[in-house]
């Protein structure tokens, strides 16, 4: 029998891999640039939350959970000023096709002819509790198939995403304990996810005496509970998101992995050139 919960496992890896590298791409951040942003800024932000953004800076940093909301204001805002954030969805589209023919020229063919089928299976996922998947579905899709087919994986990335989320909220951890929780799974350096996203020193103190209060941290360090408490989630995650595989078919759910799998490590090495080692914990395996 078919294990869906590591088969999805493995696709979530993938997917991770084949979206994360747009959001430190150069030639994308140049596009995000020239329609009027001050060096590019805040184009992680403005470009993954350009769907949801026309229903404010409040509702893009609950879809987000865990980055700080005061700077999703900021990118946000400045965007605004400067551009619409329908041009930054067609800059970063036109990126993506450019990318994915320079990055991986060898997978565009095969997740072209994927598209179709992945879009059928991200059109058929509930939109209940997933609010930044369904302002992402909403979107007009582009004529490059290619990009087309990649934006269909990041919807059902982002269904994932947003079922994560409910999942910590249902766990009732904060962003900032996400992030440290996150940290200590992955044995990133000391606490480095939860500063990236904005967490200064007394969140991280208020996070860590929570979890110490709930027997999740021992002196200031995820303990065994918090370690096993943090994979539960991650368990449970793969399992609620065997839905997008399930309706892709795991005929096609093989072909996906078959195809994007070998190309995940140069991918991920464009994340590592191109922002560092350390960016898209989510793409990345645990370190010893």
């Amino acid at each position: 029998m078919t294990d869906w919960t590591a088969l999805s496992a493995r696709a979530s890896l993938a997917s991770h891999r084949l979206i994360g590298w747009i959001y430190w791409d150069p030639g994308a951040i140049e596009r995000y640039t020239a329609l009027g942003v001050p060096d590019g800024f805040g184009y992680y932000v403005a470009s993954r939350g350009a769907p949801l953004a026309p229903a404010g800076h409040q509702a893009v940093a609950a879809a987000f959970y865990s980055i700080h909301p005061g700077f999703i204001e900021l990118c946000l805002a400045t965007a605004s000023q400067h551009t619409t954030f329908d041009a930054i969805i067609e800059a970063r589209n036109a990126a993506v096709g450019d990318g994915l023919r320079t990055y991986a020229p060898e997978i565009c063919d095969g997740l072209a002819d994927l598209g179709p089928r992945l879009w059928e299976a991200a059109d058929a996922l509930p939109v209940s509790g997933r609010v930044l998947f369904a302002a992402h579905r909403e979107r007009a899709r582009p004529e490059d198939p290619v990009a087309s087919a990649w934006l269909a994986v990041n919807c059902i990335r982002e269904w994932r995403g947003d079922t994560h989320f409910a999942v910590l909220a249902a766990n009732d951890l904060s962003g900032t304990q996400a992030g440290v929780l996150h940290n200590a799974h992955l044995n990133y350096p000391e606490q480095w996810i939860p500063r990236s996203r904005g967490a200064d020193d007394d969140a991280l103190g208020t996070a860590m005496a929570d979890l110490e209060a709930r027997g999740l941290a021992t002196d200031g360090r995820v303990n065994d509970a918090g370690l096993a408490l943090r994979a539960e989630i991650e368990t449970t995650t793969d399992r609620l998101c065997e839905r997008a595989w399930r309706l892709l078919g795991e005929g096609p759910t093989n072909e996906f992995l078959e195809l994007v799998e070998p190309a995940g490590g140069q991918l991920l090495s464009r994340i590592d050139q191109t922002a560092g080692e350390n960016w898209m914990p989510a793409a990345r395996e645990r370190r010893s």
